[in-house]
């Protein structure tokens, strides 16, 4: 079922557990990923919820009838943001999981993730300081839900004055690069991720 009716508002602290599923049901490139994390938290500790916590000028969430059934989040400064989860949000996290275990298929990337984070690419972040998540539930991949989120986010980021932004694609999940071109993304580097970016 299509949803047709819906609005677009600042995502509030109380949206954090519809948050978390929603990342866990799209973690598989685009799809449900229940099965393959032990914990349901673990994406949305690594994809969403940082971003709720320290960037909330830049979250979002699509409602409807009282329910979350997509976000967009954003950095509008990568390296300031990692700087900040650095001192403020991974130690919390590699304290809190420091004798978990990989038990599922994905559970390794995002412990390794917390444990050992990585600085965004100055080739990425040079051009465009900003990234971005987006995330919806099945019922609001149509009706063009999807492009809202995606353009009141870079409106967001054009009134902060940031110059660019950047998102990266699942090599599993290349057919959505077509959506992102046509809000105006343009390849700019291929690795472990496609990264497309657009200037603002």
């Amino acid at each position: 079922m299509m949803l047709t009716e819906a609005v677009i508002r600042p995502a509030r602290p109380e949206d954090e557990p519809a948050l978390y599923g929603i990342c866990l049901q799209t973690a598989n490139a685009g799809a449900d990923a229940t099965a393959l994390y032990s914990d349901p938290d673990y994406p949305g500790q690594r994809f969403v919820i940082p971003y709720v916590r320290f960037a909330p000028r830049f979250a979002f969430v699509l409602e409807s009838g009282g329910q979350v059934m997509g976000y967009v989040v954003a950095a509008p400064d990568s390296e300031v943001f990692e700087r900040a989860l650095a001192r403020q949000w991974w130690p919390a996290l590699r304290e809190q999981y420091r004798d978990r275990v990989a038990e599922a298929p994905l559970d390794d990337k995002v412990l390794a993730a917390i444990r050992h984070p990585t600085a965004p690419s100055p080739a990425l972040t040079r051009r465009w300081p900003a990234h971005l998540h987006i995330n919806l539930l099945p019922p609001a991949q149509k009706g063009g839900w999807g492009r809202k989120l995606i353009e009141t986010e870079l409106d967001a980021l054009r009134q902060a004055g940031i110059a660019g932004v950047h998102l990266g694609v699942s090599l599993q999940n290349e057919q959505v690069c077509g959506f992102y071109q046509r809000l105006g993304f343009e390849h700019v580097l291929r690795g472990n991720a496609i990264y497309m970016a657009q200037r603002l």
